[in-house]
């Protein structure tokens, strides 16, 4: 990789940011940190006003799409919306075609991707195909390099499979991701249940979809054990039982998606598609809710549930429309435009760098002489605009093109994986 010099630039961490300072890097190493460092003549220079630089984010549950829907994604365009985003690192759902079930698809994607400027982390099905019947191979899987095992947006509806999951996974310490959702509770829903529901005429999806999911995978884990992660919270129920389980003992976690952190059901009232999501988006209470137990550690971090779709799929009629939206390039601004007065800097650093790799066991980079570089810059306030004709994905399910944004990245160091 390039050498560079950063400059100017202050260094956010757990709970401290620094001075600004100069960073050197060369050949993916941080050689030196101090004032007025030096670039050679095929140094690189970055100097910019207001920067920042941290570990590099991390998004779980990323919908890659490649192999099978490149149509939608492929590694090179999820590269360089993830690099946009401020990602260093996708660990991505297996819901693809084929399905991320073996250790021969597991090695396809390290293989493919072992040359991208961000690290691609695959999570393996833990039913063959994700379809929610017989066990994957967890354990060669595991072996080949899976990071975890879910059936990712296909919720694990049979208690006896996610039962078998569990035990199984304790053989090697391995990490069960559900996304909670009751398939016949939610059957042709296509937004929160609620008032707003009502109003639109569309049928909705009640909180108990999730709610009796999350109880659910809570007493299978209290009488299995093992380890389990719930992937997209939503209601303030789901909260409040995660965070007495946290208090029993259970060693369960559980992330939240940006949407449904910074909005509420209201932005369906003109049947936009690009706002039709799973989990969808739930009403204010919810909403405050999910923010609170961000705050005070019952959810463990945030992710940016991004789901490419080409248009054939979003540009229906409300109810045809397919669940999703893309998030990365925009998942950091969100967070500074709508959420600044509840997270700071560093708690956005906590929940987007650290809290993922703790809970995946991932080692977290440290910003110091001789650490590889896997570092995120970006300027905190900048505002920009996010344009339609811009944008690296090639999906473009969006519903903030030309809004104006508060917090912008300004690229991703990565060493080689």
């Amino acid at each position: 990789m390039m050498d560079l010099l950063i400059k100017n630039v202050r260094i956010v961490e757990t709970g401290a940011t620094s001075d600004p300072v100069d960073i050197l890097i060369e050949k993916g190493i941080i050689q030196a940190i101090g004032q007025n460092l030096a670039a050679s003549k095929n140094t690189q220079v970055w100097d910019f006003e207001n920067a920042h630089v941290s570990p590099g984010f991390v998004d779980v549950g990323t919908q890659v799409c490649e192999p099978g829907f490149e149509h939608r994604e492929d590694f090179e365009s999820a590269t360089a919306a993830a690099a946009a985003g401020g990602f260093s690192t996708l660990v991505c759902f297996p819901n693809t075609n084929p399905t991320l079930h073996s250790k021969s698809e597991i090695r396809y994607v390290l293989t493919k991707t072992a040359d991208c400027r961000v690290r691609f982390l695959p999570v393996g099905a833990v039913s063959q195909n994700c379809e929610g019947k017989d066990l994957a191979e967890l354990f060669d899987m595991h072996a080949a390099g899976a990071i975890a095992f879910s059936d990712g947006s296909k919720s694990v509806q049979d208690a006896g499979l996610m039962y078998r999951a569990l035990k199984y996974a304790q053989a090697f310490n391995g990490l069960i991701i559900n996304a909670p959702h009751h398939k016949t509770m939610a059957a042709g829903g296509q937004m929160h249940e609620g008032l707003m529901s009502t109003q639109l005429g569309l049928k909705g999806i009640p909180s108990l979809a999730e709610e009796l999911m999350v109880q659910r995978d809570l007493s299978l884990l209290e009488y299995a054990g093992g380890q389990l992660h719930l992937h997209c919270l939503s209601s303030k129920k789901s909260v409040a039982m995660v965070r007495a389980a946290k208090k029993s003992g259970l060693a369960v976690s559980a992330d939240v998606a940006v949407a449904n952190l910074c909005f509420t059901d209201e932005k369906l009232e003109n049947f936009d598609s690009n706002w039709k999501i799973q989990p969808p988006l739930r009403g204010e209470d919810d909403r405050r809710a999910l923010v609170e137990g961000l705050k005070d550690g019952t959810i463990d971090f945030i992710c940016s549930n991004h789901s490419p779709h080409d248009s054939e799929a979003k540009n229906l009629e409300f109810p045809y429309a397919d669940f999703g939206m893309i998030g990365l390039e925009t998942a950091f601004a969100l967070c500074r435009t709508f959420l600044s007065k509840k997270l700071t800097i560093n708690d956005l650093i906590e929940k987007w760098a650290v809290q993922p790799r703790r809970i995946l066991g991932l080692e977290i980079p440290k910003i110091e002489v001789g650490a590889a570089a896997d570092l995120t810059v970006f300027d905190p306030d900048l505002e920009w605009v996010f344009s339609e004709n811009q944008v690296r994905s090639k999906s473009l399910n969006s519903p903030f093109f030309r809004e104006k944004l508060r917090g912008k990245v300004l690229g991703v160091v990565k060493n080689s994986n």
